[in-house]
């Protein structure tokens, strides 16, 4: 039993100095003096799509994008576990067809009880 979680180390154990390895590589050769450090005001500036910023750079968005943003990836969710349940309905049986209808309704119940609050209202 312990050689099947051997497989599991070994992968930790690979990842772990792997990201050692991607993250102390560029501290090491900076250290050593091979990759340049010299800070420029030109270097330092904000550029975007080779126009040069003007006024504030700090601009915020509007919360209801969030809310869509949420929307879909509850969305998303819900995709993601109702389609092992389609592929295999013929399977399952009726219990299955239970479980998965409750799951829907209180999906229904949430979509809603945003709907009711104005949370999908764009104003």
């Amino acid at each position: 039993m312990l050689t099947d979680y051997g497989y599991i180390a070994l992968f930790l154990v690979a990842a772990i100095l792997f990201t050692a390895v991607v993250l102390g590589l560029p501290v090491l050769l900076r250290i050593i003096g091979i990759v340049p450090n010299k800070p420029d005001k030109v270097k330092n500036a904000t550029y975007e799509c080779g126009v040069e910023t003007q006024g504030r750079t700090w601009v915020q968005f509007n919360f209801r994008y969030y809310y869509y943003a949420l929307l879909l990836i509850a969305f998303d969710v819900l995709l993601v576990f109702l389609f092992p349940w389609a592929t295999q309905i013929g399977s399952l049986g009726f219990y299955a067809f239970g479980i998965v209808l409750a799951f829907l309704i209180v999906v229904m119940v949430g979509y809603l009880y945003a709907w009711k609050k104005g949370a999908l209202e764009w104003n």
